[in-house]
C-alpha cells in the first residue's frame, strides 16, 4: 500500500465517525468536551453554526451520528449524542442571540424568495442574511417551521422550543408571507427575484386507494401526516377508542402515540414487514411500546370492512419474509386465515410523496419519472438556473438534519450564482491540526476511557403523559447526568499522527496499545495487510493508516476502526514519533472563500 495521505482533508474527518455520519457534519466531540466543562453557550453555538436547530434536534433528530459512534465498538451503546445536544440547548444563556453574526444594514442588492418555511428554507435564510441578502419567505402555515410544526407532536417537540429557534432566524430580518399558499411558480418568477429556493417538503401522504372498502370508509380513514397536522392546529381533538395505524416509520409512531392521547384505548401498529425491518428509529419504537401500543408484524392490509356505512375493522393477510442469495426480500403468504381487527378509525402512514401541482409544466423546470426535480450534482440547482430545491422537496422524504445540510449547500449555490461565479468552484471545509500535549503524560483533553454505561433519560409519568398531548415525555439530562455521559466520549477528533522520521522501531507502542491496532510489518496489498494485522481489520469501510517505509523495510499500519484515541501510544513512545493532534473540521458556508 502507498503511504496514507493525512493531508487529505477528508481522511481524519472520516475517522471522526460521528461528525462524518452527520449530514451537517457537526463537530460532535468538540461540543461534548465543552458541555463537560459546563461551557454551554459555546457548545450551543458550535451546534447552531452547523445544524441550526440545537434545541429541536436535541429532541427529534434521527441521530445518524449514534450508530456510527466509536463507543459502540467497545460496548453495546453509543454516546447519547442527541441528548447531549439538548443539554447544551437547555442550559445556555437566554441572550444567546448576542453570539449570532451581525446583519448588515446596507444590503447587497440581491433578493431571494423561499417557498416553504421548513428547516431547509430557514437554513438558507440563516446563511444568506448575514451576507446582505434580502429574503422573503412564503408559507401556507401561520408561522415558520414547516413539517417540524405540522408533523412532530408537541410531546416530542414542545411549541416553546420550536417557536424560539425558528424565531431566531425570522428575527434576523426575514420578510414573511405566512398564510400564503403559493399557487403558481409562473407568478413567483414574475416577481423578479434574483433566485428562488423551493423547500416545500414532501406534503402528500401515500394512500391505499385500491384497497376494497377505502372509499366507503373514507370518513374514518385518515392520511397520517394530514391527521397529525389537523391535531397540531386543533382541527381534531379526539379519536375513536379502537385505532389501527398502518405503517412502520416514524410518522406511524407519532400517529399511534398521538392517538393514545386523544382517547384511543386499543391502538395498534400494523406493518407488512418484519418488526426488525421497520423504518422507524429504534427509540421511537421503544417509546410506542412503552405506552402499551402493540406491533403486529407481517400483516398485509387486505380490505377495509364497512357495515351500514360505518368502518368496523380491517382484514389482513399474514405473510412471512423470505430472502434470496442476494438478500432480496419477498413477502410470502403463510396460508393462514385472514386476520380481522376491529377498529373505529384507521391512520394510514405508509409513506410520503412529493407534490408540485403549483409548478407549471412550461416554466422550464424539469422533473424525473418519480416526480422529483432534476438537479445538478451537489448544487441543488434546477434546470431553470435561478431556481434551487432542497430538503424533502429535492430528493424525497428524509429528516430535519438532512434538510439543514441541503440548506447549507443550496445557500452556497445561491450566493455563487448571484455573484456570477461558477457553482462548481465551491468553498472548502476549514481544517486544522493542533497538538494536544502539555507534558510527558498530560494532554489538553480527557483521555481516560470512562467505564460508565449510557445514562438513562428521565421521562414523564406515563399516566400523566397520556392525558395531555402537550406535555413533553422526555425530560432531558440534568447537568450532573449530562456531565457523566460526556465522559463516555472517546474524543475521536484527537488523532494519532505518526512521524516516520522519529520512529526507532522499538515496538513499544505495539505492546502498549490496548486494542492491538498498531502493527509494524512488511508492506503488501490492502487485502493481504488486513489479514496479517495483530487484530485482522475486517471493517472495510474504515481505512488503514500506512506509513512510509521505515529503516528496517517495514511499515507502520494502524487500523483506524478500533483505535480508541486514548493516547497511550504517544505516552509510551520514547522519541515522540506518535503525537495526539486535534483535527478541527468546519463545514463551508455561503460567503466562505
Amino acid at each position: 500500500m502507498k503511504p496514507t495521505n493525512i493531508k487529505d482533508i477528508e481522511y481524519f474527518h472520516k475517522v471522526i465517525d460521528c461528525q462524518y455520519a452527520c449530514p451537517a457534519h457537526t463537530p460532535v466531540p468538540e461540543y461534548i468536551r465543552l458541555i463537560r466543562e459546563h461551557r454551554y453557550d459555546e457548545a450551543y453555538m458550535i451546534n447552531w453554526v452547523s445544524n441550526v436547530f440545537p434545541g429541536i434536534l436535541g429532541r427529534v433528530c434521527d441521530r445518524p451520528c449514534e450508530p456510527a459512534c466509536r463507543r459502540s465498538r467497545v460496548e453495546d451503546d453509543p454516546v447519547a449524542i442527541c441528548r447531549l445536544k439538548r443539554v447544551a440547548a437547555d442550559n445556555r444563556k437566554e441572550n444567546i442571540e448576542a453570539y449570532f453574526p451581525p446583519i448588515p444594514e446596507q444590503k447587497n442588492g440581491k433578493k431571494i424568495a423561499l417557498i416553504g418555511g421548513g428547516p431547509a428554507s430557514l437554513t438558507v435564510a440563516r446563511d444568506l442574511l448575514p451576507l446582505g441578502y434580502e429574503v422573503d419567505l412564503y408559507d401556507e402555515q401561520s408561522t415558520g417551521g414547516g413539517f417540524m410544526r405540522s408533523q412532530v407532536p408537541a410531546f416530542r417537540l414542545p411549541e416553546r422550543v420550536l417557536k424560539e429557534e425558528v424565531g431566531y432566524i425570522l428575527d434576523m430580518g426575514v420578510t414573511t408571507h405566512f398564510n400564503h399558499y403559493v399557487t403558481s411558480m409562473r407568478d413567483m418568477l414574475a416577481k423578479d427575484y434574483d433566485a428562488l429556493f423551493v423547500g416545500t417538503g414532501a406534503p402528500k401522504g401515500r394512500d391505499l386507494p385500491d384497497l376494497p372498502g377505502r372509499q366507503e370508509g373514507d370518513a374514518s380513514i385518515h392520511l397520517g401526516i394530514d391527521w397529525l397536522a389537523s391535531v397540531v392546529f386543533r382541527h381534531i381533538e379526539s379519536i375513536g377508542k379502537k385505532v389501527l395505524v398502518l405503517g412502520g416509520g416514524n410518522t406511524a409512531m407519532d400517529c399511534c402515540r398521538t392517538a393514545r392521547r386523544l382517547g384511543g384505548e386499543d391502538v395498534r401498529i400494523v406493518v407488512r414487514s418484519p418488526k426488525a425491518e421497520m423504518k422507524a428509529s429504534p427509540w421511537e419504537i421503544e417509546d410506542a411500546e412503552r405506552e402499551d401500543i402493540p406491533i403486529y408484524e407481517n400483516h398485509v392490509p387486505g380490505d377495509f370492512v364497512v357495515e351500514q356505512g360505518k368502518l368496523v375493522g380491517m382484514h389482513f393477510e399474514k405473510v412471512e419474509a423470505r430472502y434470496d442469495d442476494q438478500g432480496k426480500r419477498t413477502l410470502v403468504p403463510t396460508g393462514e386465515p385472514h386476520v380481522f381487527m376491529e377498529c373505529d378509525e384507521v391512520l394510514v402512514a405508509v409513506g410520503q410523496l412529493n407534490s408540485f401541482p403549483w409548478i407549471e409544466e412550461d416554466v422550464g423546470i424539469e422533473f424525473d419519472a418519480w416526480g422529483l426535480p432534476v438537479l445538478k450534482d451537489d448544487t441543488f440547482q434546477s434546470s431553470l438556473e435561478h431556481v434551487f430545491f432542497g430538503g424533502d422537496a429535492a430528493f424525497g422524504p428524509k429528516n430535519i438534519i438532512t434538510a439543514v445540510a441541503h440548506g447549507h449547500e443550496a445557500a452556497i449555490s445561491i450566493d455563487l450564482f448571484c455573484r456570477g461565479e461558477s457553482l462548481a468552484v465551491r468553498p472548502l471545509p476549514k481544517v486544522h491540526l493542533e497538538g494536544q500535549k502539555m507534558g510527558v503524560h498530560d494532554w489538553l483533553y480527557h483521555n481516560q476511557i470512562d467505564d460508565e454505561h449510557r445514562q438513562s433519560v428521565p421521562v414523564l409519568d406515563k399516566a400523566k403523559s397520556l392525558k395531555d398531548r402537550l406535555l413533553e415525555v422526555e425530560l432531558g439530562f440534568g447537568q450532573v447526568v449530562g456531565h457523566t455521559e460526556t465522559l463516555r466520549c472517546l474524543n475521536c477528533d484527537v488523532q494519532t499522527v505518526f512521524r516516520v522520521e522519529e520512529c526507532i522501531e522499538c515496538d513499544a507502542c505495539v505492546d502498549a496499545c490496548p486494542e492491538r491496532c498498531i502493527n509494524f510489518i512488511d508492506n503488501a496489498t490492502e487485502e493481504e495487510l488486513r489479514t496479517r494485522l495483530n487484530a485482522p481489520a475486517k471493517e472495510l469501510d474504515q481505512d488503514l493508516y500506512v506509513s512510509d517505509v521505515l529503516p528496517t523495510g517495514r511499515v507502520m499500519v494502524k487500523d483506524e476502526n478500533v483505535c480508541l484515541h486514548c493516547g497511550i501510544c504517544a505516552e509510551r513512545c520514547p522519541t515522540s514519533a506518535w503525537e495526539m493532534q486535534k483535527y478541527t473540521y468546519k463545514i463551508p458556508l455561503a460567503g466562505h472563500q
